[in-house]
């Protein structure tokens, strides 16, 4: 009989493709997970990803020994993505802050910048972040731009990221959008918009690191040591010019 049973179980793991030790990761395999979607950080350019984030993740990856395989994740589920497993790393401009600190693993920073306030060109109400009070932004619902934004008196919109923050901004629907200047500088760029401006800078600066399992400090541990290199051998430096023509790496 348990001969039975146990040849049935075999049975659905083939026909289900699972294997017995499914759970266990490849030791070989860096998975991280991503947006894909927040230029010039993480994004698509003729089908294939690329970006800041992408670049250094796969440059971590390389002084690890160990493949790089991106799991894109819309960024208000990539934390339940990293608790639950799908992926070991998330490489997407995390933002260090006393809440994450105490609730994940997090790297040294690879990226220090500082956030700025997005309105309409022709705005003359917010000048500040304290113009913010009482007015609605645009945010993605677990950024840390998100509770910048609610900290100074903002209702905060949820949105899927940058770009349909100014999709709702230009068509009045929300007075402004909080986010990172070096991504807004990046989509002006890219696109030319004249209808929004920089209003204001929130005075603020932020540093951004990867993040893993709060459990995980082994990799976290590897990852910091993999960046040390990255930061002595110039690749961050070179990373930085070649997507800001500057080093925000320091």
């Amino acid at each position: 009989m348990r001969k039975f049973i146990a040849a049935a179980v075999l049975a659905v793991v083939a026909a289900t493709g699972l294997s017995a030790c499914s759970s266990a990761s490849d030791p070989n395999v860096l998975k991280v997970g991503t947006e894909g979607t927040y230029a010039p950080f993480s994004y698509q350019e003729g089908g294939t990803l690329t970006g800041y984030d992408v670049e250094v993740a796969r440059a971590v990856g390389e002084k690890l020994g160990k493949q790089v395989e991106f799991v894109q994740t819309p960024w208000d589920s990539i934390f339940a993505g990293l608790e639950s497993r799908r992926f070991d790393l998330v490489a997407n401009q995390v933002t260090v802050n006393p809440e994450r600190t105490a609730k994940y693993a997090l790297s040294q920073p690879y990226t220090t910048s500082e956030g700025v306030i997005v309105t309409k060109s022709d705005n003359t109400t917010i000048t500040s972040l304290a113009s913010l009070a009482g007015k609605t932004t645009a945010q993605s619902a677990t950024s840390n731009w998100s509770k910048v934004a609610a900290g100074a008196g903002a209702k905060v919109e949820a949105v899927e990221g940058f770009v349909q923050a100014v999709q709702l901004l230009k068509a009045g629907r929300v007075d402004a959008t909080v986010n990172d200047t070096l991504a807004v500088g990046e989509y002006t760029k890219k696109t030319g918009d004249t209808g929004i401006k920089v209003a204001a800078r929130t005075g603020e600066t932020s540093k951004q690191a990867f993040a893993a399992r709060k459990d995980d400090t082994a990799l976290i541990t590897d990852v910091d040591k993999a960046l040390a290199e990255l930061r002595a051998d110039g690749t961050l430096a070179r990373l930085s010019e070649k997507y800001f023509g500057t080093d925000v790496s320091k």
